[in-house]
């Protein structure tokens, strides 16, 4: 078996090699390597120690960050390449990192520390593949398995239960059986880890092709990472617009939804606010009024708590607002809409709700498509001819309202605000003297 390696590795790997040290390349890039993937990063483990590390690398720029355990960055040719020392690590007292290391000459003995099978593979041109750990038929087979003990792995690291959900959504893999079990069995370790490290693990999950499966096998997780969902799961919907509870038709929405962060976000959260918003009438068919609104708040706080930047909160719980909102085939509704919350917004809304109906029942679900391909298409016609439907886009602006008398900030504000209002509902045309004809009997009605 033969894996390109980069020519920057190969003269790393082999200066330790003359040196008299192992060197091997490691981790990610090998796995991706396997599945003809091009690896971000290349990492390299060597038995040399940090300190013989540096010393065969004194004619490069290296960088001592990670010394203490173990790790040297080299610079070669604009790129940053880790170089780690063979190592075992010592007690984790926060499942997350081990207090200490200590060095080993052995790489089977580093490979058995790490998170699964598929990870803990090396190769150098020279000696091949290392695979003590049978993580090429792993990777083969479609399978996520802990190296050694699934309980240890976890309790060392808890973002390992996370990332086995991520590699499993992403690569469309299935968890093995122990791994599975010991996920379950320590899902609340989970709250140790740092938020910021949640959110960047979640956004890979939701992306992954198979998303499905894992929100579906692994509620118990997700609701560990974020507490608000677990109303959602069972929540009986008792509607004929739904065939599922709310937890099931969220997964067939997100699995019906673009594979974009904000999106798939906005979908996970789109009913949110359901379970508390439930009532249910005298013939025994629930609604959820006002539940985009309320799931907004919900999902803002959610989205704060896991550090999320204000512009993809903001942007998140707008879509959750609107997802349920009537939006009209009217040209006029549709500019009103592009005025209101933007072309990309709106786009994105449009692909919510088209999620949102795929993971609804089969009742009314073709009219609904249809009317939604109607409003794409009125949509972009409105784009492609340029019609107006911003301040900006209007035929006049503040300097033409002051050269015909109108000083007033605010009157200024307000008059060319009325004037869009007319040209969107096509009462007026947006030609600089017909605006400018309206706007003086503005003036004299004042």
């Amino acid at each position: 078996m033969i894996i390109n390696i980069p020519v920057d590795v190969e003269k790393i790997i082999n200066r330790l090699e003359e040196r008299g040290f192992e060197a091997y390349a490691v981790g990610g890039c090998i796995r991706d390597s396997l599945m003809d993937s091009k690896p971000n990063d290349w990492d390299i483990c060597t038995s040399a120690q940090p300190e013989q590390v540096i010393n065969c690398f004194e004619d490069y720029h290296v960088i001592e960050t990670g010394v203490k355990h173990g790790t040297v960055t080299v610079r070669l040719n604009g790129q940053s390449y880790e170089i780690t020392t063979y190592r075992i690590d010592g007690e984790y007292l926060d499942n997350r990192r081990p207090e200490n290391v200590q060095f080993v000459n052995s790489i089977q003995e580093d490979l058995a520390r790490r998170d699964f099978t598929m990870n803990a593979m090396a190769y150098n041109s020279g000696k091949g593949l290392v695979d003590y750990y049978k993580g090429c038929n792993d990777l083969k087979d479609g399978i996520i398995r802990c190296v050694g003990k699934a309980d240890e792995r976890f309790k060392e690291d808890a973002l390992r239960i996370i990332r086995a959900l991520r590699f499993a959504s992403v690569f469309g893999f299935t968890i093995e059986k122990e791994t599975s079990e010991s996920i379950h069995h320590n899902k609340n370790l989970i709250k140790n880890i740092a938020k910021e490290r949640i959110n960047v693990e979640l956004c890979k999950l939701l992306s992954g092709k198979g998303v499905k499966e894992i929100l579906k096998n692994y509620s118990d997780i997700l609701s560990v990472m974020i507490p608000e969902i677990k109303p959602m799961i069972g929540f009986q919907q008792n509607n004929p617009h739904h065939k599922y509870d709310v937890w099931e038709h969220t997964i067939a929405a997100v699995e019906n939804s673009v594979s974009e962060p904000i999106i798939r976000l906005a979908v996970l959260l789109h009913d949110i606010g359901k379970p508390e918003c439930y009532t249910c009438d005298g013939r025994g068919i629930g609604h959820f009024y006002s539940h985009g609104e309320f799931g907004a708040k919900i999902a803002e706080k959610i989205l704060r708590d896991l550090k999320f930047d204000n512009q993809t909160i903001s942007d998140v719980c707008q879509l959750i607002k609107y997802h349920d909102a009537d939006i009209s085939e009217n040209s006029k509704f549709i500019k009103k809409w592009l005025n209101k919350i933007g072309i990309v917004q709106f786009e994105r809304l449009l692909l919510v709700k088209q999620a949102d109906v795929m993971g609804q029942s089969d009742y009314l679900k073709e009219k609904k498509l249809k009317t939604l391909a109607n409003i794409q298409s009125t949509m972009s016609k409105i784009l492609e001819e340029k019609q107006c439907f911003t301040l900006k886009q209007l035929a006049v602006n503040g300097n033409d309202l002051i050269k015909i008398g109108i000083h007033d900030g605010k009157i200024i504000g307000e008059i060319l605000n009325w004037l869009l209002e007319q040209v969107m509902e096509n009462q007026l045309e947006n030609k600089k003297d017909t605006l400018i004809i309206a706007a003086k009997k503005i003036i004299i009605e004042l």
